[in-house]
């Protein structure tokens, strides 16, 4: 049985296409103009090789990110531009189901269009638009679920629960991530309604739709050992302290400083509006969801796209505000707002700067510089492979310690004629063992002198540097390029203790 319409739901205005498409077509050419500046980030690296490994599930992630990887750069070319283009056409997709969600909250033509451009030059979408990213596909999944939840509190028609669990187990084969949001606006809905909704059959139905679609990667990871639960408790681990003390910054510098009072206000709006009543457990997941995320010691990106949602219900209060009192200086007040978001986010999470100028934007956006320097850190590995003599050549090998290195080796290595990289780390282990027969040198990548691995290849001396030439202060920069004698048992052997989780 559906559920009949909620009395008080705010009218749904008509959609403002033309101008939220010319807003989402510059997005797109903007990203699409820089997209080759700097180069791979070592994820996208490490996609384009799970891409010729595809597979329902890999170690530390579902298949969805490495499988679009694969077509886009078969589509479009095996270069920076060409793995990005699918993430291009996402990023101005997640645009549209903003302005989308802000006309579902009553917004007009002009609030639906302000909300566009403030999600379009916000920090957080410019910088995951960029790259190919499991982030960036994921932004859009929690968009189309946050619509979809949306319209089911608006209007309590239950079968909106259907389509929320077809996106969810979608984005579930993109990333765990999404159970979250879910977690905190089903708390928030038990504490301040609208209940009728989680009495509707259509919500067990949804709930299949999501565990069908999932269940592949979910059987994956069940037959591996849930590895992926292993890597989040690491990245906890080793990051959670940190992560909870930069929480609350992140959560203004990400996004941008000067959007804190637009999504301010869409809480407010979305809390005490009369009309907008039934929207409240939307306003009240994001502080729920915040708190589960420091809980678990999970990245302050976690939490920042429901803050897009409510940047969509502030449009509309920004606007009254602007035409209330002493007009111009508001509107020149709004205005310098939205010209210094664009040029601060595009800053820091776009390749805008040299890459000699990139240390500084490193702080807010780290993966700027994990997208310089690969090239280089490759030919310097070429430069130690020849200090190898050349009899002992084919039966030498190239051991990477992170997964960066060995996608950077395994795409940027041909054309200095190097053999193919083995890891332990991450899906890399998955992909190996060498053939036993490689029996000769080992040359080991190592960011530091590390003699867990060290000890398990016989006598070794660091023969190299990488140094990628713009001093950014990255994870590769300064990395050691270590020349051992030998694996000490035959490689079957050795390869399980060599598997690294993060």
């Amino acid at each position: 049985m559906t559920a009949s319409r909620t009395p008080d739901a705010a009218e749904v205005q008509p959609f403002a296409l033309v101008p939220v498409a010319a807003i989402a077509g510059t997005l797109a050419v903007v990203l699409t103009a820089l997209s080759g500046r700097y180069g791979f980030h070592r994820d996208e690296l490490y996609f384009l090789v799970a891409g010729k490994h595809l597979a329902w599930g890999f170690t530390d992630q579902p298949p969805l990110t490495p499988l679009l990887a694969h077509i886009s750069t078969t589509i479009f070319g095996n270069t920076p531009m060409g793995l990005r283009v699918l993430s291009t056409l996402t990023a101005a997709a997640t645009i549209f189901v903003v302005a989308l969600i802000a006309r579902e909250l009553g917004s007009d033509r002009r609030a639906q269009t302000f909300a566009a451009v403030c999600a379009a030059i916000a920090g957080f979408p410019l910088g995951i638009g960029h790259l190919a990213s499991t982030a960036t596909y994921d932004l859009l999944a929690w968009m189309v679920i946050g619509l979809f939840a949306v319209k089911l509190l608006r209007t309590g028609d239950g079968r909106w629960w259907v389509a929320i669990g077809l996106s969810t187990g979608i984005a579930l084969e993109n990333k765990y991530l999404v159970v979250l949001p879910l977690a905190a606006l089903l708390i928030a809905v038990l504490i301040v309604g609208p209940r009728p909704v989680l009495r509707s059959w259509w919500l067990a139905a949804g709930v299949v739709t999501a565990a069908l679609i999932a269940v592949p990667n979910l059987w994956w990871q069940a037959t591996h050992g849930w590895p992926q639960l292993t890597v989040a408790g690491g990245i906890s681990e080793d990051d959670g302290t940190e992560n909870r003390i930069m929480f609350i910054p992140l959560q203004i510098l990400q996004l941008s400083p000067f959007l804190v009072p637009v999504w301010v206000a869409g809480f407010v709006r979305m809390w005490r509006s009369p009309t907008l009543r039934w929207s409240r457990a939307i306003a009240l997941a994001y502080p729920i969801l915040c708190v589960i995320v420091l809980a678990v010691g999970g990245k302050s990106y976690y939490a920042l796209p429901l803050l897009l949602i409510l940047v969509a219900a502030g449009a509309t209060p920004t606007l009254a505000w602007l035409a209330r009192g002493r007009t111009a200086v508001r509107r020149s007040l709004v205005a310098a707002g939205v010209v210094l978001t664009a040029i601060t986010s595009a800053i820091i999470a776009l390749p805008i700067l040299p890459p000699s100028a990139v240390n500084a934007v490193l702080p807010i956006n780290p993966e700027q510089g994990e997208q310089i320097g690969w090239p280089a850190l490759t030919a310097a590995v070429a430069e130690a492979w020849q200090q190898i003599p050349e009899p002992d050549r084919s039966r030498a090998t190239i051991f990477a310690l992170n997964y960066g290195e060995a996608g950077a080796i395994d795409h940027y290595g041909p054309a200095h004629h190097l053999p193919t990289p083995y890891s332990g780390h991450m899906s890399f282990i998955d992909w190996g063992p060498p053939p036993n027969t490689q029996t000769g040198p080992v040359l080991l990548i190592e960011q530091e002198p590390t003699q867990y691995y060290e000890s398990r290849f016989g006598t070794c001396h660091q023969v190299g540097t990488v140094n990628t030439g713009h001093s950014v202060d990255n994870e590769e920069q300064g990395t050691h390029l270590t020349l051992c004698t030998g694996p000490t048992q035959p490689w079957s052997t050795l390869w399980p203790s060599l598997r690294r989780y993060y």
